[in-house]
This record gives structure tokens, C-alpha cells and sequence, in this order.
């Protein structure tokens, strides 16, 4: 597919199918998304992948300390402090609209609590990704992480995959360096699950809305 159809057609999806994703490809789609630019081509990257036995481990036990309640401090804040309109209004239409097709009802702490934690079992892909960046970096750094992060979910599309970055990852990233051996001086950026869609999963029908062009952009004098 060209550009324009692969950004069109990205959306986080939240349940694959278990078809693995042949080593070829991954590597086809890390070594295109390295195109990605970055201030002075430093290359502020790291990508950690998992499969197989090691993937089913670190699921099991973050679920475990999910379970538990037990979460630690992220290595940087995603989220604002403060939450204000619009986005707002945003986040709380996208949530329920994914809670909704989930059967997930408003108050249900339980389902909720479920829902969530299917993210650490990957949604049932069978490829994990987690990135992490030197902790000494500073803020352009991690622009370019975002636009490395886009090239990946793009050429993830080219070959008919798709894929869902998950902050979700951030709250037990003690327990994702201890079993994947990652180096205390990495920051976790967040995890990401890829792999094929899966067609029966019912929150694989959200869309999400995106603003239109006159409430973001403004065009100065054309001559």
C-alpha cells in the first residue's frame, strides 16, 4: 500500500491472531523505520524484542503485579498533570468508545481492571517491542523516538500487520527489565504489540475521530 493508505488505515487494534510473524519481516520493518530522522543522526533507539516462551514469562508475571495493584513510578510522565479541554473530552470519548465495544459498563472496576490487563498479554500478538532511550538525552531526543515509532507502525501496515503502542507497559517497567534484562540506564518508553489482526475482536471496530485541518493548522498569505 503507498503512504497515504498506510496512515490511513493505522489504528491501535487491541486483539491479533496467534499467526506468527515471520523474522524476515521484523527485520524488514526496524531496518525501514531506521530511515526515521533524527537531530545529528544520533539514533536515540533501542528496540528490545520478544517472542515465544520469554513473551508468555513477562506477561505472566506483569499480569501478576497488575493483579496485585502493585504499579512503580514511570521513567517520564505520558499524560498531563492536568487534564483540561480539549483534551479531555478526547480521552473520555476514545475510552468509553473502546470500554463500550469491550462490554466493559461505566463503574465496573472489575471488567475494567480485565480489560487493561489484556494489554500485557500483548492482545494476543505474537511479536512484543519495547523501546527504551538513554536516560541522559534530552527532549528533541525523544521527538525523534516518536517519528521512529510512527515508521515502524507504517511499514508494519506495508506488509499487512498491524500493531498497538502501549504506554499501559510503563507502570511495571521494573518487572519488564528484570525479565528482559534491560539496562538501568534506559529510560522505558513504552511496549508495543504486532502482529495480524484478528477480524472477531469487537474492539477492533473502534475508529477515532481526528480534528479537522481549521482547528490545527493556520495558513499564512500565499503570495
Amino acid at each position: 500500500m503507498d503512504v497515504f493508505e498506510a496512515l490511513a488505515t493505522r489504528r491501535s487494534l487491541r486483539g491479533f491472531r496467534p499467526d506468527p510473524v515471520p523474522r524476515a519481516s521484523l527485520e524488514r520493518i526496524l531496518a525501514a523505520a531506521a530511515r526515521a530522522p533524527s537531530g545529528s543522526n544520533i539514533q536515540p533507539w533501542k528496540v528490545r524484542v520478544t517472542q515465544g516462551a520469554e513473551k508468555a514469562r513477562l506477561s505472566a508475571e506483569v499480569r501478576a503485579a497488575h493483579d496485585a495493584g502493585a504499579t512503580v513510578k514511570r521513567d517520564y510522565e505520558y499524560y498531563p498533570t492536568h487534564w483540561r479541554e480539549p483534551y479531555l473530552a478526547r480521552r473520555r470519548k476514545v475510552g468509553w468508545g473502546l470500554y463500550q465495544l469491550a462490554g466493559v459498563a461505566r463503574g465496573d472496576a472489575a471488567a475494567g481492571h480485565a480489560q487493561r490487563a489484556r494489554n500485557f498479554d500483548f492482545f494476543g500478538a505474537p511479536v512484543g517491542l519495547f523501546f527504551t532511550i538513554d536516560r541522559d538525552l534530552n527532549q528533541g531526543s525523544w521527538l525523534d523516538y516518536g517519528m521512529f515509532l510512527q515508521s515502524i507502525m507504517l511499514a508494519a501496515r506495508g506488509l499487512g500487520l498491524d500493531s498497538c503502542a502501549q504506554a499501559a507497559w510503563c507502570d511495571h517497567h521494573d518487572v519488564v527489565r528484570r525479565v528482559l534484562g534491560l539496562a538501568d540506564d534506559q529510560a522505558l518508553v513504552c511496549g508495543m504489540s504486532l502482529g495480524f489482526a484478528d477480524p472477531d475482536e469487537p474492539t477492533n471496530r473502534l475508529e477515532t475521530e481526528r480534528a479537522p485541518l481549521a482547528d490545527f493548522v493556520t495558513f499564512g498569505p500565499e503570495a
